[in-house]
């Protein structure tokens, strides 16, 4: 059976067009030799009810976006509609406890579902177990909210060192209450990123970054067996794909008829702690 329709999926990695400006929009326009056809997508005033028609449109009932704490179209989206946008906080270990107030700020005023972090774009960068990254783990785990970080060799012309997946190890065993999610694949060490995902209860894998048809098959093998509650679904659009391509795409996933419902849905309601009516 291909993908299932009407299930209402939670998509845990889309958003906003980048600000025309600024270092991250610089980093992205890095990873145009990994993508065709990359989305035609420029912020506007009507980026807001662009995004959710096209989630309309692919039957993608929430989105969990990221947030930038200074970023005004970011925060008035999840504020505007909580019921469709979810927001993730853009932290900077690097920023100390400031960081960890934004944090605190975010849940609070703007209802933040989650936080999450770029090792290797991070100025200077910051590996998964460095220390600096504990506060913010710590205040993760007090809000019973998931952080989301990237793993694997990354897109943007920078070293791969801090995004490797092994560290994730270290920082398991310290925060055991910590709900800590792959982003972007870990290739090329998803055999690692499998074992450590079977040794952990809170470690989870998202999907975001890839095409489908270019999803690790080991990360298949494991979803339609030990793993079917530990892989939730993650897209990249408006980032480097467009829905068009991942929905045509993801038909096409060799899932179990039971697996479908927990990657789509199922597994990130419970992952990020919301209410699926």
């Amino acid at each position: 059976m291909g993908m299932p329709a009407d299930i209402g999926v939670i998509d845990t990695l889309i958003g906003l067009p980048l600000p025309p400006t600024g270092s991250t929009t610089e980093l992205h326009d890095q990873i145009g030799y990994m993508f065709t056809d990359m989305p035609d997508s420029r912020r506007g005033p009507t980026s807001i009810d662009d995004l959710l028609r096209e989630m309309d449109a692919h039957g993608i009932e929430r989105g969990l976006i990221p947030v930038h704490f200074d970023d005004d179209l970011e925060v008035m989206a999840v504020r505007k509609h909580p019921d469709r946008l979810l927001g993730c906080l853009d932290v900077d270990p690097n920023a100390g406890m400031r960081s960890v107030r934004q944090l605190q700020e975010a849940h609070e005023r703007i209802g933040i579902v989650a936080a999450q972090f770029m090792p290797s774009i991070l100025q200077p960068p910051v590996a998964i177990n460095d220390k600096k990254t504990y506060p913010l783990y710590a205040k993760c785990v007090e809000l019973d909210i998931p952080v989301f970080v990237n793993a694997g060799v990354p897109g943007p012309l920078v070293p791969y060192e801090t995004q490797h997946p092994g560290l994730v190890d270290e920082v398991c065993c310290f925060f055991p209450e910590l709900k800590f999610v792959f982003r972007h694949c870990c290739e090329p060490w998803v055999d690692l990123t499998v074992k450590l995902l079977l040794k952990y209860p809170n470690l989870y894998y998202s999907t975001s970054g890839f095409a489908p048809k270019y999803y690790p098959k080991p990360i298949i093998e494991y979803a339609n067996s030990r793993g079917s509650d530990k892989i939730l679904y993650g897209g990249y659009h408006p980032y480097g794909l467009t829905l068009d391509r991942i929905c045509r795409e993801l038909d096409g996933l060799p899932l179990k008829d039971e697996v479908w419902p927990k990657f789509l849905r199922d597994n990130a309601l419970r992952v990020l702690g919301i209410d699926g009516r």
